[in-house]
């Protein structure tokens, strides 16, 4: 076993360093809109077809604010893997 020694004052300015970081990362929030990419990868899928076939069928939400963008609904997104993962139990 290892023992690390540190003086009161570098092992308060690590712990406030580690409070900062852990704040940081809980503070990221998820966008509520994201590319076909991003869609695609949460989905875990490989073909557009597919998503496309999802958003056809209204399985999930989508968004077209311009001609060649159509942006996915994470929260939607979320609540069809919640639904298919309920259903196959």
């Amino acid at each position: 076993m290892e023992v690390i020694c540190l003086e009161d004052e570098a092992f308060y300015m690590l712990v406030e360093k580690v409070v900062s970081r852990l704040k940081e990362k809980a503070g990221k929030k998820e966008d509520k809109w994201i590319s076909a990419e991003e869609a695609m990868t949460k989905l875990r899928i490989k073909i557009k077809t597919t998503l496309q076939k999802l958003r056809e069928e209204g399985e999930i939400r989508f968004s077209h604010p311009e001609k060649r963008i159509i942006l996915y609904d994470t929260d939607s997104i979320n609540e069809y893997l919640n639904k298919q993962s309920s259903d196959n139990i």
